[in-house]
């Protein structure tokens, strides 16, 4: 008996829980999109004049400039050469976090959840300020993610309290 209330309170509590989480996530996303596209901006803008130097001198080529400088005897000028490039690498890598995170709320939960970088999402959720989505596409969204941690909770609750439920006799038979 008292089971039985444990779990239809808990249930309901995990699917409010759910619903909720589901709510804030999109705030959760645009503010980690943001942080991105920030991030994205910053490095372009300290490549800009990298990007100059390889307008002038590499027909444009950015590569090209990082190649020069590679081939150099001179070890600074080498390790300018790796630092240009993985201001370049982390460029790419930005400008395709920043388009994954351009599709329907459900895309971006998908790309977030395979692709999203732990540095990022640590810095966002530092100064994250939930707040509910009230759009239909975000109402859709919070009502899944709670049906869908609801629908886990359910079957976790099963698959866990099987070794507890009473066995029914089997009746004999004559």
């Amino acid at each position: 008996m008292h089971m039985g209330i444990i779990e239809g309170l808990l249930d309901r509590l995990v699917l409010v829980g759910g619903v909720l989480c589901g709510g804030t996530a999109p705030s959760f996303i645009a503010q980690y999109r943001q942080r991105v596209g920030g991030h994205l901006d910053q490095v372009l803008q300290d490549l800009l004049p990298f990007q100059q130097i390889a307008n002038l001198r590499h027909g444009g080529s950015l590569e090209a400039l990082v190649q020069h400088h590679l081939r150099s005897t001179d070890a600074t000028f080498r390790d300018e050469g790796t630092a240009i490039q993985a201001m370049m690498t982390s460029a790419q890598r930005l400008r395709a976090a920043y388009e994954g995170l351009n599709g329907s709320l459900f895309e971006q939960s998908a790309f977030m959840a395979v692709h999203a970088e732990p540095e990022l999402l640590r810095a966002t959720w530092q100064i994250y300020e939930p707040s509910f989505a009230l759009s239909v596409q975000g109402l859709v969204f919070a009502a899944s993610v709670g049906v869908v941690v609801w629908l886990a909770f359910l079957g976790l609750w099963f698959l866990l309290s099987m070794p507890f439920r009473r066995r029914t006799p089997k009746l004999a038979q004559g």
